[in-house]
């Protein structure tokens, strides 16, 4: 959550002449209804049904970049898809990065707490293994701009390809 998942992949995206569907935007767009009303009225477990079934579809694609919401890794089918039907990066970061770009939006229902920090470790402490146990690019994004990222990235990538 505030990795810069949807504004680096949207860049590497165009960078690779790719497609780009960032999976939040996508439920927003499909329900109508922004991710806080959603875990509101189904709550979290309501949600995550959603994320999965278009982190399926999402994965089944050729030719996109996906940008997938922050916990979409902790369901064992979404690594699953992950893994095994693209190439997964996960941009890693510093708690103190995160704060900063996550601080005050109120589109992060996990984060409406009265002490992020203590939300945000709490999360990265779950999910790191997770991510990391999923990826096939671990990338430190945390002293990068979202640019110089994606042009890091698709160098990587084109590598990987040949």
């Amino acid at each position: 959550m505030g990795s810069g998942k949807t504004t680096v992949g949207r860049r590497l995206a165009r960078l690779l002449g790719l497609d780009f569907v960032d999976s939040d935007q996508e439920i927003v767009r499909r329900t109508g209804a922004e991710i806080p009303l959603i875990f509101e009225i189904e709550g979290e477990a309501g949600f995550r049904r959603r994320e999965q079934a278009v982190i399926d579809e999402l994965t089944a694609r050729d030719s996109v970049v996906v940008a997938t919401g922050g916990g979409a890794i902790l369901d064992e089918t979404n690594r699953r898809h992950l893994r095994q039907r693209g190439c997964v990066v996960y941009l890693s970061t510093k708690i103190e990065h995160l704060l900063q770009r996550t601080a005050g939006d109120r589109n992060r229902p996990l984060l409406q707490t009265a002490d992020p920090r203590a939300k945000l470790t709490e999360l990265y402490d779950i999910r790191d293994p997770l991510y990391r146990e999923t990826a096939h690019i671990v990338f430190n994004a945390a002293n990068r701009g979202p640019a110089i990222s994606a042009k890091d990235l698709a160098r990587r990538l084109k590598r990987l390809q040949t």
